[in-house]
C-alpha cells in the first residue's frame, strides 16, 4: 500500500510495470488492444483499472497544489477559503481512499498470474502405454 511519502504516480507506474511486464509490450499497446476487443477480457480490465488509479492520483496532485495555493503564507484565510480548504481536504481523502483501493485489488490480481513461457515447439511425447497389473491368484 503506498505511504504519504510516495511520489504523485508513483503506484500507477509501478502497477503499469507489472502489467507490462506480464503481457510483454508497452501500456500504450496493450491499452489499444484492450480497446480493439469486443469482448471483455482480463488485459481490458487491468488497464481500465490502472487508468482509474492514474485519474485518482492525479486529482490527489491536483487538490494538493491548489490547498498549497489556499493555504499560502501570504494569503488571508476567511469563510470563502475556508470552504475550499475543506472542499480539497476531502477531496484529497477521496481520491486517496480510491488509489488504495484500486492499488489493493489491482495489486491482488497482478500477485496471482504469471507470465506463460512461450509454448514447445516439440510435440508431445507420446503416452506410453498402460501397463496392466499383474495378477496373482491363489488356489489351495
Amino acid at each position: 500500500m503506498p505511504q504519504p511519502d510516495t511520489p504523485p504516480h508513483a503506484v500507477s507506474q509501478l502497477v503499469a510495470q507489472r502489467i507490462e511486464a506480464l503481457y510483454g509490450q508497452p501500456l500504450a499497446e496493450l491499452e489499444a488492444i484492450a480497446e480493439a476487443s469486443s469482448e471483455t477480457t482480463l488485459l481490458a480490465a487491468l488497464t481500465g483499472t490502472h487508468s482509474d488509479l492514474a485519474l485518482a492520483e492525479r486529482n490527489i496532485a491536483f487538490q494538493l497544489q491548489r490547498l498549497r495555493e489556499l493555504t499560502a503564507p501570504d494569503r488571508e484565510i476567511g469563510p470563502f477559503a475556508a470552504g475550499h480548504i475543506l472542499d480539497c481536504a476531502r477531496r484529497i481523502a477521496e481520491s486517496v481512499a480510491t488509489r488504495d483501493a484500486y492499488a489493493k485489488s489491482t495489486s491482488a490480481v497482478l500477485g496471482g498470474l504469471r507470465r506463460v513461457s512461450a509454448p514447445d515447439t516439440h510435440p508431445p511425447a507420446a503416452p506410453l502405454p498402460a501397463t496392466p497389473t499383474a495378477t496373482t491368484s491363489r488356489t489351495r
